[in-house]
């Protein structure tokens, strides 16, 4: 991660968040108690800022700079509305088609996957406001710039944000090894949002409750998984494919 990612300092964090900065999140170290933290932590929770409380140690590995127990990381990018894009999709006569990331932590694996959403003209990636990777100037480089031109939804309330999805007429399509349907074998034609989860035990019961559909990708050999960003490929022109693109 480069410096230019990073603020340092509780005073300096509060006014870039007052600002209206891109902030991915912001780790506090903990048991620090004094007014200006009880400040920070207000102000950052009334602007939907993430939260991290983390040892001393972590917040050394970051920056050896006088951060007063405070570190600041900026987004990347500039993150959107699925209201917006879901309207913006129906009105230029475009069926939505999102990707929903479920704890994808690796920036590698995740800037692949915006690179390949980007090159299929996805609508949008929409990820958790935590567990999520970073979005920092390592994902654009791992992402091949591609984050300057997809649009990346973090939202708060994921429940909320599938049942928008639902109520605006998309299907909700989540690729995992928990089911013995092939991907291969369902209709993918229709606005869709796909579900691809955590490289450690994929897509969580909560998102697994609210899916149309269950697929799993066939694999024939004797290792029980893809990468997660392969994956993503697979799936993703999967649906191109059956809407003749």
């Amino acid at each position: 991660m480069e410096k230019t990612d990073m603020i340092y300092g509780t005073r300096a964090v509060i006014e870039a968040i007052l600002a209206g900065k891109d902030i991915d999140k912001v780790m506090i170290q903990s048991g620090l108690t004094n007014d200006l933290v009880k400040e920070l932590i207000a102000v950052a929770r009334n602007n939907n800022v993430p939260i991290l409380f983390v040892p001393p140690e972590k917040l050394k590995r970051l920056s050896t700079k006088n951060h007063q127990g405070v570190i600041c990381i900026l987004s990347a990018v500039s993150y959107s509305s699925v209201d917006d894009l879901i309207y913006k999709a129906y009105q230029e006569g475009r069926e939505p088609f999102f990707l929903i990331l479920d704890r994808i932590t690796d920036v590698r694996n995740f800037g692949a996957i915006v690179r390949t959403a980007e090159c299929a003209g996805m609508t949008g990636i929409i990820v958790g406001e935590k567990g999520s990777a970073p979005i920092t100037s390592d994902a654009m480089k791992t992402s091949a710039g591609a984050l300057n031109h997809l649009p990346i939804c973090r939202e708060k309330d994921m429940k909320k944000t599938i049942q928008l999805l639902h109520d605006n007429g998309i299907r909700i399509v989540a690729c995992t090894e928990k089911t013995e349907k092939s991907l291969y074998s369902l209709t993918l034609t229709g606005p869709i949002a796909l579900i691809l989860g955590s490289e450690e035990d994929g897509i969580s019961d909560a998102f697994l409750k609210e899916a149309d559909e269950l697929a799993r990708i066939p694999l024939k050999g004797k290792i029980g998984s893809l990468n997660v960003s392969v994956a993503a490929g697979v799936a993703i022109y999967e649906v191109l494919r059956q809407h003749g693109n």
